[in-house]
């Protein structure tokens, strides 16, 4: 299929309405996402029922863990009503600082009645600590490291001591008690940070396509705009056009060869005032949200015969393996458009590969919840990289018409929530594949 197409019906496709760009999380949002603050905290709940239900009945049985099940309960009891939506107003960085506010205090009731700072865990304070600093406004994150170092500072004053039931294995406890606080802790910040760094890969990934879709549109419309104008141009030289063919029809002294091709000239600026005509009604506004659902049957079979009324000397042969019954799709004129111009495309490719007279194979089908349009063609094949280049710019250099066609047609086929692709056929054509959401499913 080749990226070449005719002028005039590049003047009918060269405008485009703008679609919404899919909304981007924002960055904020992306930072204090709670479920990722709630993961964190079931690792706080783990982290102390391991210590409560295996270290202490090890290294100090008789020591009351009463308070340390109640402080277990009341995280947990904050984790459902989390996933409850009872507190759903803890959202932003407000709502991430005042629930790691109570994480800070749950690890400081736990560890008061654990043997305050010279427990081993009081190490999982840190963690808390580099979350708030890589979530939080940084007078936050401040404020709650300052909570961190004092919470530290009073548990070295104020706690419940242990009594160990070993006293000689004291220091051996607490050296592989803090190995394995500061190994859960490092552990827990880089599973964090690491997270949270992927979701904000995918969120500047989204906002890189979302400003591309956005410039991408931006170029459609002001070249809509321009088409918009070339059509109140090109109607003057269109009625001069008609005139003259009018008053050659009038002619008796041409013969039956010059009159069938002054009628097909007449034919033709029908065609073109037609399509002009139709831009400029239709100019600045969102044909694809106003135009409704249509019959996908009589959809292609509109684009075939306006196709075939321009290109009167190529052919186009439809095949509809399965019948489309009741098969609907939302369209506009620019999505006929697009089909439009696969369709020259793979005609031109004819011509250039030296099969003119070749038909260009349409075939109409619903696979799943889409209508799939392949046009294909017998050309030498397009090349990958101008296939890429045609979504997000017109081609350059292009040998005729001006390289819009592709692009109109990508960024038509996505407006309307469609895919269009390209893949070399069994005969080393070209079969371009459009996709396009079905409103209603065939019975």
């Amino acid at each position: 299929m080749s990226t070449s197409e005719s002028a005039p019906n590049h003047v009918s496709v060269t405008y485009s309405v703008p679609r919404a760009p899919r909304p981007v999380e924002a960055l904020g949002e992306v930072r204090t996402d709670r479920e990722r603050l709630l993961h964190l905290r079931w690792l706080s709940v783990l982290a102390m029922a391991v210590v409560a239900l295996l270290v202490f009945p090890q290294v100090a049985p008789a020591h009351p863990r009463s308070p340390l099940f109640a402080v277990i309960l009341a995280l947990v009891a904050i984790n459902l009503l989390m996933h409850a939506g009872v507190l759903s107003g803890l959202t932003g960085r407000r709502g991430a600082m005042l629930q790691l506010i109570a994480d800070m205090l749950a690890w400081g009731a736990f560890l008061y009645f654990g043997g305050g700072a010279t427990n081993p865990a009081i190490a999982f304070l840190l963690p808390l600590v580099a979350v708030g600093a890589t979530i939080l406004s940084a007078p936050q994150a401040w404020a709650l490291a300052a909570l961190a170092v004092l919470e530290y500072s009073l548990l070295w004053r104020f706690h419940h001591p242990v009594q160990l039931a070993d006293a000689n294995m004291a220091m051996t406890w607490h050296l592989a008690g803090m190995w394995l606080g500061f190994s859960f802790s490092a552990l827990t910040v880089v599973w964090f940070v690491v997270r949270l760094n992927a979701a904000l890969l995918r969120r500047e990934q989204a906002l890189a396509a979302s400003d591309a879709a956005r410039a991408r549109d931006a170029y459609v419309v002001g070249v809509g705009k321009l088409a918009a104008g070339a059509a109140h141009r090109l109607g003057t030289p269109l009625g001069t056009l008609r005139i003259l063919s009018d008053e050659l029809a009038r002619r008796t002294d041409l013969g039956d060869d010059a009159h069938e091709d002054i009628e097909l000239m007449r034919t033709q600026v029908d065609h073109c005032r037609d399509i002009l005509n139709g831009l400029a009604r239709e100019a600045g506004q969102q044909r694809a949200e106003g135009g409704g659902a249509v019959s996908a049957t009589d959809w292609i079979d509109g684009v075939l015969t306006r196709w075939r009324g321009l290109r009167p000397h190529a052919s186009a042969a439809l095949s509809v393996p399965v019948p489309l019954n009741a098969a609907r799709i939302v369209a506009d004129a620019s999505l006929g458009e697009a089909l439009h111009n696969l369709i020259d495309n793979a005609a031109n490719a004819n011509a250039k590969a030296g099969q003119a007279r070749a038909p260009v194979g349409v075939r109409a089908q619903v696979s799943g919840g889409d209508f799939v349009v392949e046009v294909s063609d017998q050309g030498c094949g397009i090349p990958a990289a101008v296939c890429d280049a045609a979504r997000t710019g017109p081609l350059a250099g292009s040998a005729s018409g001006m390289g819009l066609g592709l692009f109109l047609a990508h960024s038509a086929v996505e407006h309307h929530g469609g895919t269009l692709g390209f893949t070399i056929g069994s005969n080393g054509g070209t079969i371009a594949r459009l996709s396009i959401p079905l409103q209603e499913k065939p019975e």
